[in-house]
């Protein structure tokens, strides 16, 4: 006869630790949006800068950016784009974490 084993129950704390966890690893996304005072060059290098784009990354994003009125530029987890986001931010650049 094969011996039985039980699982132990995690705590309610446990659970809730494990959920917050998650929600912060969850993938998020970068938005830069658009607006009227800054030129193209200047979000190319700040995207080059902040976020490591490429050139050629940097501009597409700018465009759709431009065209679109924003653009997911970045994803991660909301720890590892804060950062950016503060970075662009401090630029006067409009981004958010959605």
């Amino acid at each position: 006869m094969k011996a039985m084993t039980m699982k132990a129950k995690e705590s309610p704390e446990k659970q809730s630790e494990q959920v917050k966890k998650t929600k912060e690893e969850e993938a998020r996304f970068l938005i830069l949006h658009n607006d009227d005072h800054h030129s193209f060059d200047y979000v190319i290098d700040a995207l080059i800068s902040v976020c490591e784009h490429d050139a050629e990354q940097a501009t597409q994003c700018t465009l759709i950016t431009h065209y679109k009125g924003k653009c997911d530029v970045k994803k991660g987890s909301f720890t590892y784009l804060s950062p950016m986001k503060k970075a662009l931010v401090a630029r006067e650049l409009t981004a958010t974490i959605d």
